[in-house]
């Protein structure tokens, strides 16, 4: 973990970062990019089905992704939004050695429902 500076580092290593394939002036749909580690990405995607599953807190999390009012995401796509957001707790835990509290994780979409 030592060698990452960001989280959005390892995203991009597990190939889940976004873009936008386009050309010319055909517009492409966002996917993730799919371009690095596959059994990591196959890891982390797994990680997300049982965090959804077995966790509260990233249950709340992909059922907001699922139901928000603006921009609602896919099945597959809010489960890799999870990976993603997973990614993001895993590295804050294990670089500053904190407990993960879910009422903390829980306030990103309280807010964003306010808003």
């Amino acid at each position: 973990m030592g060698r990452f500076t960001d989280p959005k580092q390892i995203q991009k290593l597990a190939g889940l970062e976004i873009v936008k394939k386009s050309s010319g002036k055909k517009k492409g749909q966002p996917r993730i990019s799919k371009r690095s580690r596959r059994k990591l990405r196959r890891t982390m995607y797994e990680s997300a089905r049982a965090l959804i599953n077995w966790n509260p807190a990233f249950q709340d999390v992909f059922l907001y992704y699922r139901n928000r009012e603006r921009n609602p995401l896919g099945g597959m796509q809010a489960k890799i939004a999870v990976a993603c957001k997973a990614i993001r707790v895993f590295y804050v835990v294990l670089q500053t050695g904190c407990e993960f509290d879910e009422e903390k994780f829980r306030r990103d979409i309280i807010r964003a429902e306010a808003v």
